[in-house]
């Protein structure tokens, strides 16, 4: 079974899990973001806050190491800062990386990218 990791802003939520849902529907094994909305984070005290973070991010991470191929959902053309990590630690490992969109504002994401894939179904073809 093939697998992809998902990379994207929390704005795409609603979308993400709902690409997401196409393709295990489609028996891909799919690495979902985990999109954090405790609030209950930021009532941490800094040194947690701190380490909770760094565990979102690290988690993230191991989802990309395990993933045949990198899928970064950016939609409108937007990447932040979370997903321009992800896609440096994909680049990093070689994987396959596809993106929804091209970059709308920064080239050096835009090569990084193998192929531009608008749909799920574009996506699954890929990685039969």
């Amino acid at each position: 079974m093939k697998s992809v990791v998902i990379c994207g802003s929390r704005r795409y939520k609603k979308e993400i899990k709902d690409f997401s849902r196409q393709l295990q529907n489609r028996g891909i094994m799919v690495f979902e973001p985990f999109m954090n909305e405790n609030e209950k984070i930021l009532e941490l005290d800094e040194d947690l806050k701190t380490y909770a973070y760094l565990g979102l991010t690290l988690h993230h991470f191991e989802f990309i190491k395990k993933a045949d191929t990198v899928f970064i959902y950016n939609k409108n053309g937007y990447a932040g800062n979370s997903t321009t990590l992800e896609l440096g630690v994909a680049a990093g490992l070689g994987k396959p990386i596809f993106a929804l969109e091209n970059d709308k504002d920064e080239k050096c994401r835009d090569v990084l990218f193998d192929k531009i894939v608008k749909t799920y179904e574009e996506l699954v073809d890929l990685l039969k």
